[in-house]
């Protein structure tokens, strides 16, 4: 079952309700194509600077040259969230160069790989989409907190399917890239819900909201998946996906919207959430298990060797599992 978690007063958000947004930044993972691309324009178009982390630095820079009549500001830095030593060197590149970020939009992704490793040895899905995204945010939430902005967590309608396999989640046995992309989106969601919930206990200013793009063409289905699903993907992208322009209008009405709410999960509401206007989605019943927010939490922790760096430097209390 899933359900609603918030009435957030509205259900055709679109980009035109967007307030003024210069003088503000925002740093999108995966931003040089699909989804993160225009999400760029689009913030780009009301005023904001964006900063493009991406594993390609060509490919960023061709999507700055793509972005320059829309966004005045746009740097690029490289990150591959699969390997946390470039997570880190890329974080502490952006400290160089930013003191407050207003919206952290960690967007990049991969889906339906075949089974491989990160270069720590994580399962692919789970430690670029989770860990990496964990990490990143860990090490910059100290200036979303002083912007008093937000973090942004692109999820999927994947996360209905996804179940958390606390006892192996790295897929050691009985691995598909379906059941892996599940879990690793569902991650996602989780890790949003339970940092808005700890950043609320230790009185943060910044806040969480998730988000997913529905079913967008981008090339997310084109570079992940092999063989059948690949193949499913093509005839599915011509017919039933929405462009990556409609795709994005959940992650920026989460990243920019003045009336979005904290700890919200946004999307599209038609077609089974594949597609149409965007508003309030619905969340799993299992997402929704506080006690596993605090599980994932800690064995993301235990995973990096290093707790999360939460503002204030303090840890918040754990949820209530009642």
């Amino acid at each position: 079952m899933a359900r609603h978690i918030i009435d957030s007063g509205f259900k055709s958000w679109t980009p035109a309700r967007l307030s003024d947004l210069s003088g503000k930044t925002y740093v999108i993972t995966g931003g040089n194509s699909g989804i993160g691309l225009e999400a760029a324009r689009m913030l780009g178009r009301a005023g904001g600077d964006v900063v493009l982390a991406c594993r390609s630095l060509e490919k960023a820079e061709s999507a700055k040259a793509a972005l320059a009549g829309d966004v005045k500001g746009v740097e690029v830095v490289r990150l591959d969230l699969s390997d946390l030593e470039s997570v880190r060197a890329a974080a502490s590149e952006l400290r160089g160069k930013l003191s407050r970020i207003d919206g952290l939009v960690n967007n990049a992704g991969i889906m339906q790989t075949p089974p491989m490793k990160t270069k720590d040895g994580f399962e692919l899905q789970f430690g670029t989409n989770h860990l990496g995204h964990f990490l990143w945010t860990s090490l910059l939430i100290d200036l979303v907190e002083a912007a008093e902005g937000r973090v942004v967590m692109v999820s999927s309608i994947a996360h209905k399917f996804g179940r958390m396999n606390f006892d192996d989640l790295m897929h050691e046995t009985g691995y598909t890239p379906t059941k892996a992309y599940g879990q690793s989106k569902l991650s996602n969601l989780i890790f949003a819900f339970e940092l808005d919930r700890r950043l609320q206990e230790v009185g943060a200013k910044a806040i969480a909201i998730a988000c997913h793009p529905g079913y967008s063409n981008t090339a997310l289905q084109s570079t992940g998946p092999t063989g059948l699903l690949n193949l499913i993907y093509k005839v599915t992208n011509a017919l039933m996906a929405q462009g990556a322009e409609a795709g994005a209008i959940p992650t920026v009405l989460a990243a920019a919207g003045t009336e979005a709410k904290r700890g919200a999960y946004y999307g599209p509401q038609k077609m089974s959430e594949a597609r149409g206007p965007v508003g309030d989605a619905l969340v799993a019943d299992h997402a929704l298990d506080k006690a596993a927010w605090t599980q994932l939490w800690e064995a993301s922790e235990a995973l990096l060797g290093e707790p999360f760096a939460m503002p204030g430097g303090g840890a918040a209390p754990q949820a209530k599992t009642g």
